[in-house]
C-alpha cells in the first residue's frame, strides 16, 4: 500500500511540473496582439546550453536593446522589468510589485530581467535606476515594488 501510494503521489507531481511548465511556455510573448512577457530560461553558468537563449533581439530585427526597452516603455500602458513573470515571480519585490499592479486590473507587461544580463543593464541604463523590479506606466518611470505600494496605499 506504501509503494502504490508513493507511486501515486509521484505520478501526481510528475504531472503538475508538466502543467506548470506548459503553463509558463505558453504564456509568453503576445496575447491578444499585445507583448505581454517573455519567458525563457536564464543565461547563467548553471543552465546548459541546450537550455541557453540562442538569441537576445528577435531575428530580423535592428533595434538594440535600448530601442526595445524605449519601445516596451512607449507601447505599454504598465511595462514591468522584474526578476520572474507575473505568474512566477522569482523575488519577493517583484511578486509584490504584480500583485499591487493586479489590484487595478489591467493589463501588465513584462519582461524577465534573468534571462539576459544586457537587457537588465539596458534597463539600468534607460531608467538611470539600479534596482528591480522597475514600473513604467504611460512612459513614466514610477520606481520599484516600494513606490507602488505606498502609491497604493495613499489611494
Amino acid at each position: 500500500m506504501a509503494a502504490s501510494l508513493s507511486s501515486r503521489l509521484m505520478k501526481g507531481f510528475a504531472s503538475l511540473q508538466a502543467v506548470r511548465s506548459s503553463r509558463l511556455a505558453s504564456a509568453s510573448a503576445y496575447q491578444n496582439g499585445v507583448m505581454r512577457y517573455s519567458s525563457t530560461v536564464p543565461s547563467d553558468s548553471d543552465t546548459h546550453d541546450d537550455f541557453k537563449p540562442t538569441q537576445k533581439v528577435p531575428s530580423g530585427s535592428t533595434d538594440s536593446l535600448k530601442d526595445i526597452v524605449e519601445n516596451d516603455v512607449k507601447d505599454n500602458p504598465v511595462m514591468i522589468y522584474m526578476k520572474g513573470v507575473p505568474e512566477s515571480p522569482q523575488c519577493g519585490f517583484s511578486s509584490l510589485a504584480v500583485r499591487v499592479l493586479q489590484q487595478y486590473n489591467v493589463p501588465i507587461s513584462a519582461r524577465n530581467i534573468l534571462e539576459d544580463p544586457e537587457l537588465k543593464t539596458a534597463v539600468k541604463s534607460f531608467s538611470h535606476w539600479p534596482t528591480f523590479p522597475q514600473i513604467f506606466i504611460k512612459g513614466e518611470f514610477i520606481g520599484g515594488s516600494d513606490i507602488i505600494l505606498n502609491m497604493h496605499k495613499e489611494g
